[in-house]
């Protein structure tokens, strides 16, 4: 795996997230369009994440893994700022999360997107060959405004 330019750093200090970045861009990205920024930052809290941080100290990328911390985690809300893509930042924030010790141990990894399985594929994932034993709820638009319910129009 290539390295990122050295101006570039990946931490995975909780300490270092800035939230303004993180709730910026999944505010307006396409899998949690206006998700409200109490809950990105309880997330993160409840999650194992990394950021990745440009030369002058602002973060410019993301990724979380929620997580039992013993047998599973499920990838999510992997971003890097448009003007900072294609230098390797994603995958290289993947591989310190795959790297640590408890997540190496983990028995089931997964995650879901519509457009970088060519990323997550040279790090070792792999698609879902029997989807049979999967289930899911999905909310979608949860955190938009919608109509009104007659109730409380008054």
């Amino acid at each position: 795996m290539a390295a990122i330019p050295a101006t570039y750093r990946i931490s995975l200090d909780p300490a270092e997230l800035q939230f303004d970045v993180i709730h910026g861009f999944l505010s307006r990205c396409y899998w949690s369009p206006g998700i409200p920024r109490e809950v990105v930052e309880k997330a993160a809290r409840h999650s194992l994440c990394v950021g990745a941080y440009g030369p002058e100290g602002a973060q410019v990328g993301f990724a979380r893994l929620i997580t039992d911390h013993t047998t599973f985690g499920y990838l999510a809300d992997v971003f890097v700022l448009e003007e900072h893509r294609g230098l390797g930042l994603s995958a290289a924030m993947v591989r310190a999360l795959m790297d640590l010790p408890e997540v190496a141990g983990m028995r089931r990894l997964m995650l879901a997107t519509r457009d970088a399985h060519g990323l997550y594929a040279k790090l070792g994932w792999a698609q879902v060959t029997d989807p049979t034993p999967l289930m899911q709820i999905r909310r979608e638009g949860l955190y938009q405004p919608g109509p009104t319910p007659p109730e409380e129009r008054r």
